[in-house]
């Protein structure tokens, strides 16, 4: 504090108190019985505390079963704390067995020094799925006690242990895949027996801009098998999110302190610039067309071959996130991307808007720490009753590898005011009751509807799906046509029924079911090659990415001639569809244009374009002032 801009010596010491005082008020915990009191709370919810210190320490990654059993990774073994406890951090089962809405049995699912600083959880029945370290490990119940039986490696070798920036949590996608992550503390990824992975792109998967860097997102089958890198270029990437239609969702950390943190709709195969595509150089370094604004600049948004971002929102320090496919909470909040930010202190959702090929975004808070600075959201999840569980780290500060406070930790549950915590109960054994639990908003829960209608195959669930696909909830309509695209013989169908959908939503499940079946995709986009919606247009761009026929470089001509110069998105899905094959695919547009390739539309191709032809019409909209 500077006394030189002070009125008075008296002056000077008031406001010394006072700001003394202010950072006290920062700095003292809250008690856990007053813990919900010192929150905000967001319109049309009440938060209520389920769990807390000394029941559970510093929970970073939670998730519910079908049972509303709440699992949590509890971190005690971190960075300079790390070896404070002897025996290893723990997964821990947290349960409401006399349903007062607060956690009154804690069972310890597993505790080792292998586990230490675990970083994500995902229950798929008696399998849990725990990132820690730089491993992934599948831990097994094999006889219903809450105890791990069996633990066997997924994927080894990864990089990014005792770090923020390493491997985190996976989840159970609507078309039977399993989604994740790493931030760029993490280099690479290996299979069980540590041998580098070759994604179904045909590249080993590495951060050495062959082609992939620093934070990537990744889609795999339930057994690791069939790995796909989805997007790559992020700094810290915490956790990824898949909706109903397959639409993926995550949030990215800046360079702390920069303002730039953001959150993404991941286009498939995208780069999305935290680092230059070709050197790898960083943001601050100086380049043709910088960006004026930080949060712009930080990733490199005046590049071509950049995917745009949804939203920038500020300085923290992003961590869980979900999309709330519930009903129990306000219709703000429904269908919409949920999202914890430890440094701001605060929970938010981020209601979005389609627009053109992609979406826009704006937020609205959930629960916030203004009055506990110490409300640190490590996590949210869904419970089977559509409530929010939301984990917090609870600590002094976040960031920077620091953990000051080793002796709290909470978990808060928001729903509708008066709202109990119950749990439907799942009827897996019929068709019927398999369909009903497939429509719940527990992530758990649909993978074991997800897991017995495959089980029953077409015939015997195929009328319970059917049911599904004809009501009115356009989610639901989605996964019933996911399950039944997965099933054998089954697939083309699904896809004819879901292209023609008077819904866009739908018809986008249509052209990814085809991708992941390897259907013929030509014959899929021509189908939808003049759709009305951008974002079918889009998808159908990126469906075409590795095939090299000149049918598809056709296909691909005819959709870069709708691109009017004006949607970002649709011109990166245009780049994703065409980098595998430049120069095919720009000649055949070429040929189509005409003069259209002056119009603002096809400037932007050429701009866009990685063709060896491109230059030479660059030159021409440099040279010519009547284009330019």
């Amino acid at each position: 504090m500077n006394f030189l801009h002070t009125g008075s010596f008296l002056g000077s010491i008031s406001g010394l108190v006072a700001s003394l005082a202010a950072a006290v008020s920062v700095l003292a915990e809250v008690p856990p019985e007053k813990a919900v009191e010192s929150l905000d709370v967001g319109e049309g919810l009440e938060a209520k505390l389920f769990a807390s210190e000394p029941m559970l320490l510093s929970p970073s990654s939670i998730d519910i079963d079908h049972l509303g059993r709440v699992w949590v990774c509890e971190i005690v073994n971190y960075r300079g704390n790390n070896g404070k406890r002897p025996e290893g951090d723990r997964i821990l089962v947290l349960e409401d067995t006399d349903g007062d809405g607060n956690a009154d049995k804690k069972t310890v699912f597993y505790q080792g020094r292998d586990i230490d600083s675990p970083h994500g959880i995902c229950v798929l029945g008696n399998k849990v799925i725990v990132s820690a370290g730089d491993n992934v490990w599948v831990m097994t119940d094999e006889n219903g006690d809450l105890k791990s039986d069996k633990k066997e490696a997924l994927f080894t070798k990864i990089g990014g242990a005792q770090h923020d920036h390493g491997i985190h949590a996976f989840s159970f996608g609507p078309d039977g895949k399993l989604y994740f992550n790493f931030g760029n503390a993490s280099r690479h990824l290996a299979d069980a027996s540590g041998k580098t992975i070759t994604d179904m792109a045909g590249n080993p998967v590495k951060a050495d801009r062959k082609p992939y860097q620093q934070g990537m997102v990744f889609r795999c089958d339930p057994d690791g098998a069939n790995v796909e890198t989805l997007g790559w270029n992020f700094r810290n990437n915490w956790e990824v999110c898949t909706d109903s239609f397959g639409t993926i969702w995550q949030s990215d950390n800046d360079d702390d302190g920069n303002k730039g943190v953001r959150i993404n709709f991941v286009m498939e195969f995208g780069n999305y610039g935290y680092r230059d595509e070709f050197t790898g150089k960083g943001w601050r370094d100086k380049r043709t067309n910088i960006e004026k604004e930080t949060a712009d600049r930080h990733w490199h948004l005046n590049d071509p071959g950049v995917v745009p971002n949804l939203l920038h929102t500020g300085q923290g320090s992003p961590t869980g996130i979900i999309v709330y496919e519930g009903s129990l909470l306000p219709a703000l909040f429904r269908n919409q991307v949920i999202h914890c930010d430890a440094g701001p202190n605060v929970t938010r959702a981020y209601p979005v808007q389609t627009q053109g090929a992609g979406y826009s975004a704006t937020i609205a808070n959930v629960l916030e720490g203004k009055r506990d600075k110490w409300f640190r959201p490590a996590d949210v999840c869904t419970a089977p009753d559509g409530s929010l569980f939301i984990a917090d780290w609870y600590d002094p500060g976040v960031g920077g590898h620091a953990m000051r406070d080793l002796k709290r930790g909470r978990i808060f549950r928001v729903a509708i005011p008066g709202s109990k915590y119950s749990v439907p109960k799942v009827n897996l054994s019929t068709p019927d009751g398999a369909a009903k639990a497939l429509t719940s908003p527990n992530g758990e829960t649909r993978y074991l509807a997800w897991t017995a209608i495959q089980k029953m195959g077409p015939d015997k669930a195929g009328p319970a799906l059917k049911k599904l696909w004809n009501g009115n909830d356009q989610r639901h309509r989605a996964r019933s046509l996911w399950a039944l695209g997965k099933m054998a013989n089954k697939g083309q169908s699904a896809v004819n029924m879901a292209l023609a959908d008077k819904n866009p939503d739908i018809r986008i499940v249509g052209i990814r079911l085809a991708r992941q079946l390897g259907l013929d995709l030509t014959a899929t986009v021509a189908r939808v090659v003049r759709d009305p919606s951008a974002a079918v247009r889009r998808e159908a761009s990126i469906a075409l990415r590795f095939d090299d026929s000149a049918k598809a470089d056709g296909l691909w001509a005819d959709l870069a001639l709708q691109h009017d110069g004006k949607d970002r998105w649709y011109l990166e899905a245009l780049g994703i569809g065409s980098d595998l094959h430049t120069d095919s695919r720009f000649s055949a547009w070429l040929a189509k244009a005409g003069d259209k390739w002056k119009s603002d539309g096809g400037r932007d191709i050429i701009w866009r374009s990685r063709s060896k032809k491109a230059p030479a019409y660059l030159a021409k909209i440099i040279k010519d002032e009547s284009i330019a």
